[in-house]
């Protein structure tokens, strides 16, 4: 997955995100979820788009059975690092911009409108057409 393709997929999150806070209404709880037969655990709305972009990320990787506990930590952390990096560059770009928009004073466009701006740049070709 490329670094524009993760960008895409957090700018979807985040978007995804502003509804599910706007549904919830303003008395919801921060956090708070319908619990949805998972025992006491609260549902997380989105929980299916994040987990999806995960598994897209994140490589899949063996450990030896001799590795010891030290071995296999390092070796978790060999292969997860690059994906942990990607996302967190990906979200961190996104918040940027939002952050930018919403420091300069702009009135005249939303955060949705922006995430849908930053999607659209994401998907021209990188030659800047």
């Amino acid at each position: 997955m490329e670094q524009n393709e993760v960008v895409l997929r957090a700018i979807g999150i985040l978007t995804q995100s502003a509804e599910w806070v706007r549904s919830a209404g303003p008395e919801a709880e921060p956090g708070a979820g319908d619990r949805s037969g998972a025992g006491d655990r609260p549902a997380v709305p989105g929980a299916g788009q994040i987990g999806s972009l995960l598994a897209e990320v994140f490589p899949s990787f063996t450990v030896s059975p001799e590795a010891t506990p030290l071995e296999a930590a390092h070796a978790v952390t060999e292969a997860a690092l690059p994906a942990v990096m990607r996302l967190i560059g990906a979200f961190s770009y996104v918040y940027a911009e939002l952050a930018r928009v919403h420091d300069s004073g702009r009135t005249d466009i939303t955060s949705e409108e922006l995430l849908r701006e930053l999607a659209l740049r994401m998907q021209r070709p990188a030659d800047g057409a």
